[in-house]
């Protein structure tokens, strides 16, 4: 059985960790008593930290914006150093570590600028991630035992005229989780072609089969039509929840008829030959899509 659950699967919290260093005991009596000129130290840098945390989406620009449900602000006094922690939780598709460690640098940074006028040696020594829970970190990532064929369907490709992309890159991100992939399969796209590799995949004992290509609207796309035609069972909200994460990027993804089911207890999938879906539906879809091999077995409760 390959158990991919986790309790609490929604709900993503992250602590991350920020250190101050003064020069001089009299610089933590003024933060610890309040006697900073520019203020209190610990309360403004805390308000400043929790708008780091909101605004981490504006300030890097590979994170997107977030529901942020929880943000705690704590210190702790070492000597001359200031510990501080920030902890951030969500209950949403990605996790919260850079907005945790945003926060902290923030805080950092606020009480670095209210204690210079007072002690001119402060240092923010570090900041880094204490420790996170949630997302897919914490799925269990044994998937050694599940063995994976990945097709390309593409005339062009088959024929030389073009080179393979979405295909290589499938089966180095699914060896990437431990699964076994076999080597990569280049056809044409054709009806036949594809059920042949479907029976092929069957008899060798696949558990995933991966269709790259073909899904299109175009007169030499039939990997949608051949596989729908296959299934004894489809998985429609793979396909919606693949189809919401690609649009969210690309407009046009919306044209693509990627495809997920059930053949024979094998998990079928079919998505389009870009290289660029090839990335989102991969992100999308994996590891949490191989559950549905235990739900087949009648494990997956």
């Amino acid at each position: 059985m390959v158990d991919i659950t986790h309790k609490n699967s929604t709900l993503r919290k992250a602590t991350a960790e920020a250190w101050i260093e003064v020069s001089s005991l009299a610089t933590i009596e003024a933060i610890t008593e309040g006697k900073v000129p520019k203020g209190n130290v610990l309360e403004v840098a805390r308000t400043a930290g929790l708008f780091g945390v909101k605004r981490t989406s504006d300030l890097i620009p590979d994170c997107h914006p977030l529901p942020v449900e929880f943000t705690q602000v704590n210190y702790e006094f070492h000597g001359l150093k200031v510990r501080i922690l920030v902890e951030v939780h969500t209950v949403y598709k990605t996790g919260v570590e850079v907005e945790a460690m945003t926060g902290a640098s923030i805080v950092a940074l606020t009480m670095y600028d209210m204690l210079k006028p007072i002690d001119k040696n402060v240092v923010i020594a570090s900041i880094g991630l204490v420790s996170k829970t949630g997302g897919k970190s914490q799925i269990k990532k044994d998937f050694s035992e599940i063995s994976v064929q990945v097709v390309v369907c593409s005339d062009r490709i088959n024929s030389g005229e073009a080179m393979d992309q979405s295909g290589a890159t499938l089966v180095q991100k699914l060896g990437g989780l431990g699964m076994k992939t076999e080597s990569l399969r280049i056809i044409a796209d054709d009806s036949q072609a594809i059920r042949n590799e479907v029976e092929r995949a069957h008899d060798g004992g696949m558990q995933v089969i991966l269709f790259s290509g073909g899904t299109g609207v175009g007169p030499r796309d039939f990997t949608y039509s051949t596989l729908e035609d296959l299934m004894d069972e489809h998985l429609p909200g793979m396909v919606q929840y693949g189809l919401q994460y690609g649009q969210a990027r690309i407009p046009t993804a919306m044209l693509g008829r990627a495809i997920a089911g059930i053949s024979r207890g094998m998990l079928v999938l079919g998505i389009p030959g870009s290289l660029g879906a090839a990335n989102d539906y991969f992100h999308a879809w994996f590891p949490a899509c191989l559950h549905a091999l235990d739900m087949v077995k009648g494990e997956g409760h």
